[in-house]
């Protein structure tokens, strides 16, 4: 899975903005992997680090760049809904299929721990084929689709509601 790949997973830092946007612009343009139509501006980084769970935002840097990003956010803010959080990453095109999500997802599930956090969830586009099966190998179990609720470069899509508990 990671072998020959040098891998460094470490809290994002602030010089992290211009390759997280980047890793996250290219399933904007791309893919429904990611729900905007239009690129998001560098200042997206700093309300994304706003947004994130504290002590939750990770990057993960492969063969010397930058490889794929991960965080939590609130389900939801009510103090009743703490220990369910939501998960988002996303792993640069030329790193799939390498174990960089699966690193993510438990930095995620052992920060989550730490956090009361016993409950992830995932929300995923229908047309996400590869992230919903991601999700399945790695536990979670659909729970719920909000159905044609998104309109993406004209083609109507689904959000796919996955949860795992740990």
């Amino acid at each position: 899975m990671l072998e020959g790949t040098l891998t460094t997973l470490r809290p994002v830092d602030d010089g992290d903005g211009p390759d997280v946007l980047a890793i996250m612009n290219h399933y904007i343009i791309n893919s429904f992997a990611a729900y905007p139509e239009k690129e998001h501006p560098l200042e997206m980084f700093g309300m994304l680090k706003q947004m994130v769970l504290p002590g939750s935002f990770w990057v993960v840097e492969a063969d010397g760049g930058l490889a794929g990003f991960a965080f939590l956010s609130s389900f939801l803010r009510a103090p009743t809904l703490v220990r369910t959080a939501q998960v988002t990453y996303f792993i640069a095109p030329e790193h799939t299929g390498k174990g960089l999500g699966v690193l993510l997802l438990d930095k995620l599930t052992e920060v989550s721990r730490h956090m009361g956090v016993d409950n992830l969830l995932a929300h995923i586009s229908s047309l996400n084929d590869g992230s919903i099966r991601f999700h399945q190998r790695n536990g979670f179990e659909t729970c719920g689709e909000f159905k044609n609720v998104g309109r993406k470069n004209g083609k109507d899509f689904s959000v796919v509601y996955m949860q795992k508990f740990i």
